[in-house]
């Protein structure tokens, strides 16, 4: 029996994917599941979008870590792109590392990735690809959402889980049958309540 196929959809600044992605790592150890990791752009999501400052700056600046993540994909492909995932986020969002060019310079020395893939973060030519890959992402859930979209295949696919802390162990299982459940419900769009708790990263 095939494993299913699970890609997650994610912006590397988004504390809310990197929670969501980590949830996932943890559920493929106790669930036969596949997982690809994609890049979605929040900075092309909000372009030309009536921010306040503040939110302003930082999508203005999220370009930088999804450009350096979108050269690390080109050059040695999904594998590449989950390690340096990974540790920009063990940087960024775990670490406290806040300068996301030095996060991200760290991220490919931890990932043993080329170093120079660094020179890519104010290479603003990657940006129409970027534009493109969201594009993709809008079609399949939206421009009503951010980060993360979760996608299981044939369309089937919706913004979240949005989780603190990850969930471990069956735990992790459980929350993965229930949403996989859930999006072979054609009928299903939405269930929500109001969070409690910011980004807890255990």
């Amino acid at each position: 029996m095939t494993a299913p196929h699970v890609e997650l959809f994610f912006d590397p600044i988004c504390p809310w994917a990197w929670m969501t992605s980590r949830w996932l790592l943890n559920a493929s150890q106790v669930r036969d599941v596949e997982i690809t990791f994609s890049l979605m752009s929040l900075a092309a999501l909000n372009e030309g979008r009536d921010l306040d400052a503040g939110y302003r700056r930082s999508m203005d600046d999220a370009w930088g870590p999804a450009r350096v993540a979108l050269a690390v994909e080109n050059a040695g492909g999904n594998q590449d792109l989950a390690d340096f995932y990974t540790a920009f986020g063990q940087a960024y969002h775990v670490g406290g590392q806040q300068d996301r060019r030095d996060a991200a310079r760290t991220a490919l020395e931890q990932a043993g990735l080329d170093p120079s893939l660094l020179e890519s973060y104010q290479d603003s030519s990657l940006d129409d690809t970027l534009r493109t890959k969201q594009k993709a992402v809008v079609e399949l859930v939206g421009d009503e959402v951010g980060t993360p979209v979760i996608s299981f295949g044939d369309g089937r696919a919706y913004f979240g889980p949005v989780i603190s802390p990850a969930p471990k162990g069956e735990e992790a299982g459980t929350l993965f049958d229930g949403l996989e459940a859930m999006s072979r419900v054609d009928g299903f769009f939405e269930l929500k309540r109001s969070r409690t708790v910011g980004p807890i990263f255990d």
